[in-house]
């Protein structure tokens, strides 16, 4: 493994000002938790004193005794025109408790005149005087020069002074800011460089995704010397976010050598990626690189084919290497690969010239035509399979259902549905109401079934989606249920289509009954 390069994480920081997300301290805590056992070098807590949740979450984290990190206060430089020791700001960074400072400041004179309201030689006072107090009460400083790159090619002589300064007050690191996320990598590495020469501090680089280029503009810098790299799990961050260190991580790692997460810590990668996403109730984006589901997704027959015969045709890594997972999708572009792959998956035993591919595959195709759609329904994929190799067993036989709604005198509507059903020869006729009439079927198909196979109990329907397949049909059109089930060990999807809602849903339904039965 190469040089290595010091990881700061800002998530519980930057990242909190993306549109959307809200942490509470205990929200806080957990993610400190976890990205200290993924090993980042550095987490950025908050600010102390800018809000009473950020002051809490300093009392509170000193509790985690953290292992791998140094917990770190962001803060700005003193106030213009007074001394750094009077500065109840610094202070309170002080008195956090924290091992680190990141500590910014302005390096474009246009910011220095219009947003601080003041001259070019006090900036350079506040920003040195700063660090200089900051440094004497024992703390690491990383010093974080704000808009460097629009400073420095609107006035690159006073940009460099900034840096300068901060060197001058004993700054251990000085992180180049591309805060507007407008730069281009050629233009983040020329500046990078030009820093380098001037100044002997270890330099970082913390970019915004404006532009789309922020894990780009990260990777250019450590290519020019920068040694510390600034991000947030998922890139979450104002407007477009920030560099999204699941992708700024792996690259470094895995493509040009450079250790940022030591041992095994690379594997945790995406079981981070959805912990953060769990925890700050964002849908995980199937699309992210290195961890999103689709990431490692095949769908293509021939690609498929490929991939069973050397995954690197279609992969640039191995999906392990960053805890992630090869995903072959079922569709009309299925190839025989793909069935034989899931049914190696699924251990369904498909010899491979086997019939039943030809005759699964075909039947596949007939069903996607249909409107079926097994992306997000691999349970009912699976059972599919196993009736077709004719392993699966039969639990229970549906002699018929019946769904009732009804508007009582003020208007509500109350949904009932009663079912006869026979497990094992023995016939079971219930009825139940519930919500609406698919809650009412499944609560009514529960009611039937529990008392032969207890463990439904632990089923839970965690989602319900309905999408009208040909909306040119109106009302008549066809309609498609997906439904997400889960127990306490596994979430599973099945699916549903018809022209009747109910019996779309209830076939679905069934599916997800069906499938926690076979594995228990």
């Amino acid at each position: 493994m190469g040089k290595k390069i010091f990881i700061f994480d800002t998530t519980l920081r930057d990242g909190t000002q993306a549109e959307g997300i809200s942490l509470s301290v205990d929200d806080k805590l957990k993610i400190a938790a976890k990205l200290d056992w993924f090993g980042m070098d550095y987490i950025e807590g908050g600010w102390p004193g800018s809000n009473p949740k950020d002051e809490k979450f300093f009392e509170r984290v000193k509790d985690l005794n953290l292992k791998n990190s140094k917990m770190t206060a962001f803060t700005s430089t003193r106030r213009k025109n007074m001394k750094a020791e009077d500065d109840i700001i610094l202070n309170k960074v002080v008195a956090s408790g924290a091992a680190v400072s990141c500590l910014f400041g302005k390096s474009w004179d246009f910011h220095v005149k219009t947003a601080l309201n003041t001259t070019l030689e006090e900036n350079l006072k506040m920003i040195e005087e700063s660090v200089r107090y900051l440094k004497e009460k024992g703390m690491e400083v990383i010093y974080d020069a704000e808009h460097y790159f629009d400073g420095y090619f609107n006035n690159p002589e006073y940009a460099l002074k900034t840096i300068k300064a901060a060197e001058s007050g004993g700054a251990d690191y000085i992180c180049l800011c591309e805060t507007n996320g407008g730069r281009l990598p050629d233009e983040v590495a020329a500046v990078v460089k030009k820093a380098k020469d001037e100044v002997s501090v270890k330099l970082g680089i913390h970019a915004h995704n404006d532009s789309e280029v922020a894990v780009a503009n990260s990777i250019a810098a450590v290519r020019e010397g920068a040694l510390m790299v600034h991000g947030t799990v998922n890139g979450y961050g104002e407007r477009c976010g920030n560099a999204n260190l699941c992708s700024v991580i792996p690259n470094l790692q895995l493509k040009l050598d450079y250790e940022c997460v030591a041992g095994s810590g690379l594997e945790k990668l995406t079981e981070l990626s959805r912990y953060v996403d769990e925890i700050a109730n964002k849908i995980p984006a199937s699309h992210n690189p290195f961890v999103g589901h689709s990431a490692f997704a095949h769908k293509g027959g021939i690609h498929v084919s490929a991939v069973r015969k050397d995954s690197s045709t279609y992969e640039h890594i191995e999906p392990d290497s960053v805890g992630n997972k090869r995903k072959i999708l079922i569709s009309e572009l299925a190839g025989a690969s793909n069935i034989k792959f899931k049914s190696k998956e699924f251990g369904i035993d498909f010899t491979e010239d086997s019939k039943e591919v030809d005759i699964l595959l075909k039947k596949i195709k007939k069903k996607e035509d249909d409107g079926y759609y097994y992306e997000g329904a691999e349970a009912s994929f699976e059972l599919i399979m196993l009736r077709q190799s004719g392993v699966k067993k039969k639990f229970f036989e549906l002699e018929g259902f019946r769904v009732i709604i009804e508007s009582d005198s003020e208007g509500e509507l109350r949904s009932e549905a009663t079912i006869k059903v026979k497990v094992n020869g023995v016939k079971e006729h219930t009825a139940s109401v519930g919500s609406g009439p698919v809650n009412a079927l499944d609560n009514a198909m529960r009611k039937a079934l529990e008392k032969f196979y207890p463990e439904l109990k632990e089923v839970n329907l965690t989602d319900f989606k309905v999408r009208v397949i040909d909306a040119r049909q109106g009302t008549a059109g066809k309609v498609r249920v997906l439904i997400e089930s889960s127990d306490k060990k596994n979430a599973w999807g099945t699916i549903g289509v018809s022209e009747n809602l109910i019996e779309a849903s209830w076939e679905a339904l069934v599916d997800s009954i069906e499938y926690k039965l076979l594995k228990g």
